[in-house]
Order: structure tokens, then sequence, then C-alpha cells
């Protein structure tokens, strides 16, 4: 077993045009103030960090690195949410995502997707010049409007999505394997990689991928009803990644898990700062220590009602908290009788 490592906060939903948001320096600054000993870094936001520079320089990373050591906080991962997303985006959602993309290639598919290519693999180019082992993003999504289809889907059509989808990965997963750094799939909503069952369906398609693993977030699981804490128990071996976040499901005679196109304060399911939710975290540390997860608990504050700062702050202690130490010894050795191999063999009745 291993001791989970944290507090760490994922920096996107904080950064911001005002201080102490808009600079990696103070940034940091707050984050440490708040509780947190680590940051998951958003690669996108150029407020914080420039990923081109960074995939090129290891003097331009180690320098990152010493401003956040310096305030009091190490960088656990970085993030291509975004730009992951941008890998594979059904045509229903071009307009929508399109603002994620860099200005020059925003109305051309192609384009984007080549750029946001380009973008993850220079966020695992970081990753390695940063001394990172894990990395966290999107797969993107081709099959999702047919998630709940009608008319019926055609034969094959979810086949050739997964098969495509793994084919757009495939060259990034090995650019992985060639930097040392695990892919961490969020498995969310909106994404093709949205459960269990269409994580295997990818990750056979990419001959199981050693580089293609998890970012475990129960919250995304709840809001399914899916059991979060076998989710553990099935996929251990390829958690790589913790989001913190907390959920809670409350379906009422009028809406259910599709949320009936309400605001997120209005719908049956919604995100819920830490504590305030349904999650067992309890269950869920133990499992993952258990498991001997070593990687970071990384919060990330999203609520439907709750001040960011105030979730934030709560957030750290939460976390801190629920960090479980392993244990190193039986609770019961102190009643242990000290028998051997000869001894066992009389008391099973071994000649």
């Amino acid at each position: 077993m291993q001791t989970i490592k944290g507090p760490a906060l994922f920096l996107a939903q904080f950064a911001g045009d005002t201080a102490p948001f808009n600079s990696w320096d103070s940034i940091t600054k707050w984050a440490a103030d708040c509780g947190y000993v680590g940051v998951q870094v958003p690669s996108w936001d150029g407020r914080l960090i420039d990923l081109a520079k960074a995939a090129e320089s290891k003097d331009y990373c180690d320098e990152f690195k010493g401003v956040a050591a310096a305030n009091g906080v190490e960088v656990t991962e970085l993030s291509t949410h975004l730009q992951g997303q941008l890998v594979a985006v059904h045509p229903a959602y071009d307009t929508a995502f399109d603002g994620f993309a860099a200005e020059e290639v925003r109305g051309n598919p192609k384009a984007r997707q080549a750029w946001a290519v380009d973008q993850v693999k220079k966020a695992l180019t970081a990753s390695k010049n940063l001394g990172l082992t894990a990395h966290a993003t999107f797969s993107g999504a081709l099959a999702w409007p047919y998630v709940y289809p009608w008319p019926q889907r055609p034969a094959g059509l979810v086949e050739t999505a997964f098969d495509e989808l793994a084919r757009r990965w495939k060259p990034i997963l090995d650019h992985a394997e060639d930097c040392g750094v695990d892919i961490g799939y969020e498995i969310h909503p909106g994404e093709d990689l949205h459960d269990g069952v269409t994580y295997e369906m990818f990750l056979e398609r990419t001959g199981n991928h050693a580089r293609a693993c998890m970012l475990y977030d129960p919250s995304h699981y709840v809001l399914q009803c899916l059991d979060y804490l076998d989710h553990i128990d099935i996929y251990k071996d390829r958690i790589r990644l913790f989001h913190v976040k907390d959920a809670e499901f409350n379906p009422t005679g009028r809406q259910g898990v599709y949320g009936g196109y309400q605001s997120w304060v209005d719908r049956a399911g919604r995100f819920r700062s830490l504590g305030d939710g349904q999650v067992d975290f309890s269950a869920i540390f133990s499992k993952l220590t258990a498991h001997g997860f070593d990687g970071w608990a990384v919060v990330e504050w999203e609520c439907a009602i709750k001040h960011p700062e105030d979730g934030a702050r709560e957030g750290a202690a939460f976390v801190r908290d629920h960090i479980i130490r392993p244990t190193e010894v039986a609770f019961d050795d102190f009643a242990g009788s000290g028998t051997d191999e000869a001894a066992n063999r009389k008391m099973l009745g071994i000649d």
C-alpha cells in the first residue's frame, strides 16, 4: 500500500484575468495559502504556462517548477482536456467546440484536429521535461450524438466510431510511451469514453496500449448511476489520476439522469463542493490506498451553489483529512504465537 499524495488542486476553474489568478507566480501562492501542496495545470491557459516553450526547453520547465516550489506547491500533472476533446469531434459539435482551438484553425475541422494532436503531443513532451509520469485529458467523441438513439443506430456505427477514435489516438499514445508518461482519460459523459465498457472498447482497439490509462472522477459516475466503488476494483491497474469531486443525484417524478435541459442548479444530478454531495470518499480513499494507488488526490472544484474560493479552501482540508497513511503492521500482531512451519503442520494434523 502507498500513501496517496495531496491535497492538490486543478487550476482550470480558477485561472482568470484578475489577481491572484492571472499569473503562475500568484496563483501558486494562492493555492499554497489555501492548503494545497500540489497543482494540476491546464496546458491551454497561456496566463499560467507557455506550452510550446515547455515542450522545447528543459530550462523553462525547471524554472516553471522552481516558481511553484518556492511558493510551496508541486506540479502534479498537465491537462489537455480542451485539446484532447478536439482530437475527435462529431460535426454536430463543430461550432460549439471551435472556441477551444487556436483562432487560425477555427472553422477548419481537419486543421483543428491536427492542431489538437500536436498540442497533446507537446503536453506529453512538456510532461517529460517536467519530470511528470501522468497526464490528464479527454478522449473526444464521434459516437456521442448516438448514445441514446432514435431511430436506432445502424449496424456497425459504433464500431466504426471506435475504430477511428483509436486510430487517431494511437500515434499520441506511442508518443506518450516515448515520453514515459501515462495518459489518463477522464471517463466523462460527452466523451466516447464515458464508462467502463466504452473504455474497454477503446483499449482493445489500441492493442491494450500500456499508456491508455484512466483519470478516476466519481462525480461522473454518480450522475450515471454507476457503481463508482466497484469501478475501482475493476480498473485499479489502469487508474493513474484521481479527481476528487463531489456530486449528488436526486431524481424526482419530473426529471432524472438527463436533467430536462435545466441549469445546473435545477438538475436532478449536479456537482457539489466536497462534502456537500453524496460521494462516499472514505470508501474511495480506502479502496485506492488498499490497491496501491500512489498518485495525487486532485480537487476539481465544480459546484452549482458554493463560491469557488470557499470550495477550494474547504477542499484542501477535506482531502487532507481523507488521505490514509497505510499501516505497517497488522492490528492483531500483538497476539501472534510465533509458530514455525513445524508447528503449523502439527496444528493441521499433518505428519
